[in-house]
């Protein structure tokens, strides 16, 4: 038998019109009561009439969700968070790659394909915060995860510097002391390796261990093999290191295949640890220790934020909202000989 929303009410313990509530997105219903209502929805199976509620509405029931592109695993596995988290509110995410182009996003944001959506999610990379007027749009926006913009909308935001900080204190407290960093950015002031590499110097600071200029090296490219290329670029140059902070987890994926192909053992030689909590380090030799930025959270409470904007139009002319998502420190082999894992935030 088909669950209609007055099943979904009764399970939950709240009114029919809450129960809509909390299906369309609207923003005045509490926390626990909105848990309830999306948790008899799941239990029961219950599918929304989306044509007939976004015709009563004006909507189209899309969302979309730009990226800079998908051959990044943090990207991949941010996309499919969004669309769980956005399916389970009823609505459909179409996604967008744009290269981390800044021309490209600024088109994005003005471009005639976003009469086809209700709302964006949008994580820039191109953009810096002197584009933040060209987020002054007339439509639901949702920022999240890597850059800190002064504009006008909602910003999910991951702890970039407190993360960064977390993942040096952790190789300072297991008695490193000479940490390489992997995948800094020359000249960039705003963005995620240049907040990542903030928080290792406040690490390196507060502990009291000096670094070299020689310890950072510098990557435009995060992928897999430029981790590769500044493990063997660092070994080269002949500087003594016992840690590795790789700025994200493929660098540090790239770090250990180095690292192994040169005898060099890790922890025992060299600590890793990386950032992202991507599900390919739990599988490597030995599975990598990183920062959990909060992935499926990011993508909740972005969807959630979006929907609310897009659910009560009025919200758009509120201040916009700074969210905060908490992060994890996971230790795995590549710095202790047990997993195990604490929750910071």
């Amino acid at each position: 038998m088909v669950a209609t929303l007055k099943d979904v009410a009764a399970a939950a313990g709240v009114s029919v019109k809450t129960a809509s509530n909390v299906v369309n997105g609207y923003e005045f219903v509490k926390a626990s009561t909105r848990e309830r209502v999306l948790s008899a929805i799941q239990e029961l199976g219950y599918q929304p009439n989306l044509a007939a509620r976004n015709l009563r509405a004006g909507r189209t029931g899309v969302i979309g969700l730009a990226v800079p592109s998908l051959s990044f695993s943090y990207f991949a596995e941010l996309a499919d968070a969004v669309l769980e988290a956005s399916r389970k509110l009823g609505f459909v995410t179409l996604i967008e790659q744009t290269g981390g182009d800044r021309d490209v996003e600024l088109e994005l944001l003005r471009g005639s394909r976003l009469s086809m959506l209700d709302g964006l999610l949008f994580s820039p990379l191109g953009m810096s915060n002197d584009d933040a007027e060209y987020l002054n749009v007339d439509y639901p926006l949702v920022l999240l995860g890597e850059r800190i913009f002064e504009g006008p909308t909602d910003h999910v935001l991951m702890q970039n510097v407190n993360g960064g900080y977390a993942a040096t204190a952790h190789l300072l407290n297991s008695g490193r002391r000479r940490i390489a960093v992997l995948g800094a950015h020359r000249g960039e002031l705003v963005g995620s390796a240049s907040l990542r590499l903030e928080g290792y110097r406040r690490a390196l600071t507060d502990f009291g261990v000096d670094t070299g200029d020689e310890l950072v090296v510098f990557r435009e490219g995060w992928h897999r093999a430029d981790g590769a290329a500044a493990t063997q670029e660092l070994l080269s140059s002949g500087t003594s290191f016992d840690a590795i902070f790789a700025l994200n987890d493929e660098l540090a994926l790239g770090a250990l295949r180095i690292l192994h192909q040169e005898n060099i053992r890790v922890p025992e030689d060299v600590a890793v640890i990386g950032f992202d909590n991507l599900v390919d380090g739990q599988f490597a030799m030995p599975s990598l220790s990183t920062i959990d930025p909060g992935r499926a959270d990011i993508a909740d409470r972005a969807v959630t934020a979006l929907i609310e904007r897009i659910g009560d139009r009025a919200a758009t002319k509120r201040p916009p909202r700074v969210i905060e998502v908490p992060f994890t420190t996971v230790a795995r082999e590549s710095t202790v000989s047990m997993a195990s894992s604490v929750r910071l935030s």
